[in-house]
């Protein structure tokens, strides 16, 4: 996954490529893709490396310019969305960009949420059952049913675990 993730960069863009991390300085750990479908892994992870390129520390990309960085994190949301729209869901493409919205208006009004509306929009991809929970976060800032969603559909354990490293690399 994640050399097809830096491999597919590099080959789109020069610049793309001389952002990728040296292979041993690398984080390759999936976050919320476990929670997810598994035909969603390299679309999720692609999509969610873009929001650590905007967000967080990367994994695959060295931190650049305010510039290089927006339009490399927003070259990776569009090329993950591409790569889930290739298997015609439909629903996850929309679930994915409700994502990218929620999670963009969190961090402009300085609002947590970011890791229960990934780790439930993750677990529920493409379920059509998020606009509840995603109306809490948006309207009152309250992610707690996006957390409750994803515990119920992939467990404590594995969101425990998608939640902490999200923390360490957005925190």
């Amino acid at each position: 996954m994640w050399e097809t993730i830096a491999a597919e960069a590099g080959a789109e863009s020069a610049l793309w490529e001389s952002c990728l991390l040296p292979n041993h300085e690398r984080q390759l750990v999936a976050v919320f893709s476990p929670l997810a479908p598994r035909e969603h892994a390299l679309g999720l992870e692609t999509i969610y490396e873009g929001y650590l390129v905007h967000y967080g520390r990367p994994r695959l990309f060295a931190r650049s310019d305010p510039d290089t960085a927006l339009l490399l994190g927003d070259y990776l949301y569009a090329h993950g969305l591409v790569r889930i729209a290739a298997g015609g869901d439909v629903a996850a493409v929309a679930d994915l960009a409700e994502l990218i919205s929620l999670c963009a208006q969190a961090r402009s009004e300085g609002r947590d949420g970011d890791g229960p509306a990934w780790a439930g929009t993750a677990a529920l991809l493409g379920a059509g059952r998020l606009d509840a929970a995603r109306d809490a976060l948006r309207l009152a800032g309250d992610a707690s049913a996006l957390e409750r969603a994803a515990r119920a559909a992939a467990g404590d354990e594995a969101v425990d675990s998608a939640l902490a490293a999200h923390d360490r690399l957005v925190g």
